[in-house]
């Protein structure tokens, strides 16, 4: 038996080259995606602006395939998290945080992410394989259907960030896509304000993406010079502090009110002294942004604690007296392990990083940073 096209894998320009293909009229691939994506239906039979014979076609040649819910967990404060089934033991997550005036849904690029920042704890499962753009897209037809949402009707969901396991631009072609399907009108119609990719700061393919594409930026940065950053977040070796910024500034020029979400996750005694505060300051002077406080989530074996409360007002405080417009982020989820950093799913890694890390474990109990 012949193996069948997953049209989730397609944004309206895939899905017009696949049924031209077939032998169909390009126009046919705006009808499936107000199928699929605007009223949730994934039985071919069901979407009757189609031909019989088209939909017998697709019937035979492709199928709408999700990932399974294994477990959703909602946390005291709405938080959902739900862990996903992929293939061969490898499961990811998927995190709905509801506001009053927003509801956003956070979504993975990776099965477990191929970089080492210190204080995630994805980063701690090691790596498996990108996600395929059926597998991120899924992540919010999924959602959708779990919140009993049919986007064409009412819209639940009015924000996607890629911020969950793995790193977006290690990932580049399948993100571009899915986002674009996020983005297409005939599909969740959402704007480019509302669509944030998340990266750790992989310079060329930044670049790469002002090509193709405008959503939203959010940095993470963590630290404000070069030695500690080299520590936390372990690519700032090949791409340092300061070729990141000059390609940020390159992604959001052109408009003069785009800017950067700078995340930085404090860590107590680490990266939130008032030092660092006003080395952050003199750094973002003159990028626009706006600066994302984050209280470090605890995961067993981090080394890290989380900064005081006082620590991270004083923090803020000089950030806010130089300038920079702060917030300081609300752990939300943490009940049910859906704060940031704290994403896991089951991740069968080859890069044997599990290994070397109980190893290290074993030969120097509780690590001191």
């Amino acid at each position: 038996m012949h193996k069948k096209v997953n049209l989730l894998n397609f944004d309206r320009q895939g899905l017009e080259a696949y049924f031209s293909e077939i032998g169909e009229k390009p126009f046919r691939a705006a009808q499936v995606l107000k199928w699929i994506y605007q009223f949730g239906v994934d039985d071919f039979n069901e979407m009757n602006n189609l031909s019989k014979s088209l939909r017998e076609k697709l019937s035979n040649e492709a199928e709408i395939k999700l990932p399974e819910i294994v477990t959703e967990q909602i946390s005291e404060d709405g938080t959902i998290k739900w862990l996903l089934q992929l293939d061969s033991g490898n499961s990811i997550e998927t995190v709905f945080i509801p506001e009053n005036d927003r509801g956003t849904l956070c979504i993975s690029s990776q099965v477990g992410c191929a970089l080492e920042c210190s204080f995630c704890s994805t980063a701690q499962q090691g790596f498996n394989r990108n996600l395929t753009t059926a597998e991120i897209i899924s992540q919010v037809v999924i959602a959708n259907r779990a919140l009993k949402c049919i986007p064409r009707n009412e819209r639940v969901i009015s924000n996607v960030v890629l911020m969950g396991m793995g790193e977006p631009l290690l990932n580049f072609d399948n993100v571009v896509a899915a986002m674009n399907i996020m983005l297409e009108d005939n599909a969740y119609g959402l704007s480019k304000r509302r669509v944030t990719l998340s990266t750790s700061g992989v310079v060329p393919a930044l670049d790469r993406l002002k090509e193709v594409s405008d959503v939203s930026l959010a940095l993470s940065l963590h630290a404000p010079n070069d030695e500690l950053r080299n520590e936390l977040v372990p690519i700032n070796r090949k791409y340092p502090i300061k070729e990141l910024l000059a390609a940020c500034k390159r992604y959001i020029s052109g408009e003069s009110k785009r800017k950067v979400t700078v995340e930085y996750v404090l860590l107590d005694g680490v990266n939130d002294k008032p030092e660092h505060a006003r080395q952050l300051v003199k750094l973002l002077k003159d990028l626009p942004c706006k600066i994302n406080l984050i209280p470090f989530n605890p995961f067993p074996n981090s080394g890290y604690a989380t900064s005081s409360k006082e620590a991270i007002e004083r923090f803020r405080n000089i950030v806010v007296k130089g300038g920079l417009v702060t917030t300081t982020r609300k752990t939300r989820g943490e009940d049910i392990d859906a704060a940031c950093g704290q994403l896991a799913g089951k991740v069968l890694d080859k890069t044997k990083r599990n290994i070397r890390r109980k190893e290290k474990e074993e030969l120097s109990p509780g690590r001191t940073v």
